[in-house]
């Protein structure tokens, strides 16, 4: 659906997302809604941070929930959470500077968390920002959290012991991305790294050295979670975080078992998201994801009230999907995950080479090698259709399986031989075999080479790497275009090794789109990330788009309120209870 600019009320600065997010089943089909449109705001009253939040209708107080895992919890420490189930289970115990209001229907709201607005852009530049932060909010122990032990849980993120997390904050405020040497946490932990200041117990202040427009975004990461000082044990920091949130961590066996329960110095009056239904939130760690998926199908004792992490895996789809009482349990949505056939620019340099690429390319094809309906959903654009601002386009419309006589037309002729690399596992073989007998089609002659699965990543990021060809996936850490075009497009950052900029594609005119863009306050660059997103495509064509990944997770007969996250594309628990 095509976006526009929306009228916001209550003092709340409005963009629109076309997000496909059918994340409640009604047991009516199989397919995903992809035709949802998301109203997505950047919040600035006060009062659309306040709370509680709004009860989820049906929901009551207690019950265990239990949440099924193959494997541990990576890191548990706000400062180093950036896997995507560390992101989802953060918010239990942890709060942040600004977050998502996701009401899993369309209505995305960035506001303020610990904080009473997203932030004040002091001077309009967006060098200087501003949080106050709200009355009321503790720790589990019942003392006030302030801007003081917000800014040390920032602080010590400049530790190179905890490594993990998200380093935005860090290489900002240090104008580097070797933060680390320009301000040593432990010989200064009774300090701030310099541009972070705490003029008072309600302020805390950023300045940067360049505009950080996206600093709202930034800041509803864990990384901004609070911390005393004096419940700093380093690493071990893991094992036992300090809750801000609803929840506190009683119990943790790690590798088998997480048990949260409720934290009673929490207050929901100053909070607009989170809610406190279970008694206790336990994750299971152990099963596979077919054991984990099976027990929550069999729904059994504790599992009626479980969510398998994991999701449904191949084997069980057509079960799952052909069983109205399964189908009732499912959570089916597009996520914000991107995949790409990425386009070697230094090696096929032809421009018409790469637009017949994207006319022959058959996504329908691929799509069902990968999986199916399931699995994901045809994408055309750079960004998904998660992201604010979106507008959706087809730079070269090939339709669901490739328009072969119009990449001939391109090719004038020619026969271009490119190398494909791919994973040398099954799916990267699949995936391959695919693409290559499409392509050939087209008068492309396509050579598979195979790069270890587990050093693919690493290879594909070499500036000088031999592959004219490879699939590349990329999840935002914000649905906003700052978080994808220029990590990914932007030239001025290629580099030897490590390039998220995989095509490298270096072009001026965009290169000062970007600094354009990036300068503009946070509410007006939607629209502008979506020019730029079809200009790119449209000039360069630097990827192939491919598809968004799909969601898909089974839940049991008692577990409610859970929906997938339209920001990161797993289950969000903020609003889960245990039906009674």
């Amino acid at each position: 659906m095509r976006p526009r600019v929306a009228v916001a009320t209550g003092g709340a600065l409005a963009l629109l997302v076309a997000l496909g997010a059918c994340t409640k089943n009604t047991g009516e089909g199989s397919g995903v809604d992809t035709n949802r449109t998301q109203t997505g705001v950047i919040a600035t009253d006060p009062k659309d941070s306040l709370g509680p939040a709004p009860e989820v209708p049906g929901a009551a107080k207690g019950g265990t929930f239990t949440i099924i895992r193959e494997t541990k919890i990576s890191h548990l420490d706000p400062q180093r959470v950036y896997s995507f189930v560390g992101l989802m289970n953060a918010p239990l115990y942890s709060r942040f500077l600004t977050t998502w209001k996701d009401d899993g229907k369309g209505k995305l709201t960035l506001v303020g968390d610990l904080a009473e607005t997203p932030g004040t852009n002091v001077n309009k530049d967006c060098k200087v920002w501003e949080f106050k932060i709200k009355d009321g909010v503790k720790f589990e122990d019942g003392t006030p959290i302030t801007s003081k032990e917000i800014a040390y849980g920032i602080a010590r993120s400049f530790d190179p012991d905890l490594t993990g997390g998200p380093t935005y904050l860090q290489e900002w405020l240090a104008d580097t991305a070797q933060y680390d040497t320009k301000w040593n946490f432990k010989a200064n932990k009774s300090s701030l790294p310099p541009g972070l200041t705490t003029p008072d117990a309600k302020t805390l202040r950023f300045e940067f050295a360049k505009a950080r427009c996206d600093l709202p975004f930034a800041a509803s990461l864990p990384s901004t979670a609070p911390m005393p000082p004096t419940k700093d044990t380093g690493v071990n920091y893991d094992n036992q975080p300090f809750s801000s949130g609803p929840y506190k961590i009683t119990k943790n066996a790690a590798g088998v078992e997480l048990v949260m329960e409720r934290n009673s110095n929490w207050d929901p009056k100053t909070d607009p998201v989170r809610h406190q239904y279970p008694d206790r939130f336990v994750w299971s760690f152990g099963p596979d994801q077919a054991a984990g998926a099976n027990r929550v199908i069999a729904d059994n004792g504790p599992d009626q009230s479980a969510l398998a992490w994991n999701g449904v895996p191949s084997s069980l789809v057509a079960r799952v999907t052909g069983d109205a009482s399964l189908k009732s349990r499912s959570l089916l949505s597009p996520t914000p995950s991107t995949n790409s056939l990425v386009i070697n620019t230094q090696r096929v340099t032809d421009l018409k080479v790469r637009q017949a690429l994207n006319y022959a390319i058959d996504r329908e094809g691929l799509i069902k090698t990968v999986g199916g309906e399931t699995k994901a959903v045809p994408l055309t654009t750079l960004m998904p259709p998660a992201t604010i601002g979106f507008k959706q386009y087809d730079a070269y419309p090939g339709g669901p399986n490739g328009n072969i006589e119009k990449a001939r037309e391109l090719l004038a002729g020619k026969t271009p031989e490119l190398v494909l690399g791919t994973a040398d596992d099954t799916e990267g073989q699949e995936k391959a075999t695919q693409v290559k007998n499409n392509l050939e089609k087209a008068g492309f002659k396509i050579t598979v080479k195979n790069i270890p699965t587990d050093a693919r990543l690493d290879e594909v990021k070499k500036k000088n790497n031999p592959w004219d060809l490879y699939f590349g996936e990329w999840a935002a850490d914000w649905p906003s275009g700052a978080a994808i075009l220029p990590v990914l497009y932007d030239g001025r950052t290629i580099k030897p090794a490590g390039n998220n900029n995989s095509s490298f594609i270096n072009n001026d005119a965009i290169n000062a789109e970007f600094d354009r863009v990036l300068a503009l306050d946070p509410a007006q660059q939607g629209p502008e990330w979506a020019k730029l997103d079809e200009r790119i495509m449209k000039e360069l064509a630097p990827v192939v788009p491919v598809y968004v990944d799909v969601a898909y997770f089974l839940h049991g007969s008692k577990a409610g309120g859970v929906f997938v996250s339209s920001v990161f594309g797993y289950p969000s628990f903020v609003d889960a209870h245990v039906k009674q």
